[in-house]
Parts: structure tokens; C-alpha cells; sequence
């Protein structure tokens, strides 16, 4: 079971089946915020979707790691290493965050633990966060990090709306170690 303590007010714990409920209601409470940059949200009706999902990252032997991020206690979001391909040591970063907690750093320093995680104990050598071309608040998050800009992944994604565009950030262990 990994734990990472990112500081004295957030943790990322990897998923568990106990964590479905909280998962689900956070979920449902905030539909229409999160949707708007998460497709799997207007899939997510009811409980056992979100049961679903987490039974398969939890029986899964693909080494996805999936963590809940409680700040002060409280389940306030996802990030995970999704994607990857460790025959060639890379692997890909998503994350959501309840609308509450959002302007906190929660995310950015999140997102440095498990990188520090990625390089230092799973041995990656890149990590790619993909973000919507309007997605403003990932991409400061991405810049933050030192993510370099690589290029648009076209219509990469579906949502309700219809196909967004991505841009693919990249960051390497080498120049996570210059940081």
C-alpha cells in the first residue's frame, strides 16, 4: 500500500474499496464543475461505477498507481500515474480536485510528490501530463512543475461536448534533478 506524505496537511493513499463512497459523493456533489474536464463524469450515476473503476486499478497487475488526496483528513480528490510503460520507463500523471480545495497548492504539490515517487522509487524517466487546450488552471500547474510544452495532441480527447484538443507536457528525470 503506498502512502505518501506530501506535507503536514496532504496525503496521497493509494485507492482502496473503502475509499468508494467518499469517492462517488464527491463525485455527484460537483458533477457539473468536474465534468467540464473530466469525461468519465457523465458515466459516474451512481456508486457502482466508481466501485468498478476502483476494483479494477486495485485487482489490476499493470502497476497503475491511483491515489486519493486527503488535505486536513478529507477526501478531496484523485491523481494517479495512468498509462504507463515501464518497459520504456514513462508513464502519464491525471488528477481531479474538488472545487473547494481548488487555489490551495494542493494539486502542484501533489503532483511534485508523485513525481519524486515516480523517479526515485519506480525509476521513470519521463512523465506527460495532458491537458485541455483551455484548461488554464493544468496547464499553470504543468508550468509550475517545469513540464516543457511538447505540442498538441489533436481531438485527444472525448467529452460530452465533443473532442478537445490536448497539449502534451513533458518532464524528464534529468531535468526534474536540475530543479
Amino acid at each position: 500500500m503506498v502512502e505518501i506524505i506530501v506535507d503536514p496537511t496532504i496525503r496521497l493513499k493509494e485507492v482502496e474499496l473503502k475509499d468508494v463512497t467518499a469517492i462517488f459523493k464527491t463525485i455527484d456533489n460537483e458533477r457539473i464543475y468536474l465534468s467540464e474536464w473530466l469525461p468519465f463524469v457523465s458515466e459516474t450515476l451512481d456508486v457502482s461505477y466508481t466501485r468498478t473503476f476502483v476494483r479494477s486499478v486495485t485487482n489490476s497487475k499493470s502497476k497503475e498507481l491511483v491515489c486519493v488526496i486527503f488535505y486536513l483528513n478529507k477526501l478531496v480528490g484523485l491523481i494517479a500515474m495512468k498509462d504507463s510503460d515501464f518497459g520504456n520507463r514513462k508513464t502519464e500523471i491525471g488528477y481531479w480536485l474538488s472545487e473547494a480545495f481548488q487555489n490551495k497548492g494542493i494539486i502542484t504539490k501533489s503532483c511534485k510528490a508523485l513525481i519524486q515517487y515516480a523517479f526515485d522509487t519506480l525509476e521513470i524517466n519521463r512523465i506527460q501530463i495532458k491537458v485541455a487546450t483551455q484548461n488554464y488552471k493544468s496547464q499553470r500547474v504543468a508550468e509550475r512543475l517545469g513540464f516543457v510544452h511538447e505540442g498538441i495532441e489533436r481531438e485527444g480527447e472525448l467529452h460530452t461536448h465533443g473532442f478537445v484538443d490536448l497539449i502534451v507536457f513533458s518532464l524528464l528525470k534529468s531535468d526534474f534533478e536540475k530543479q
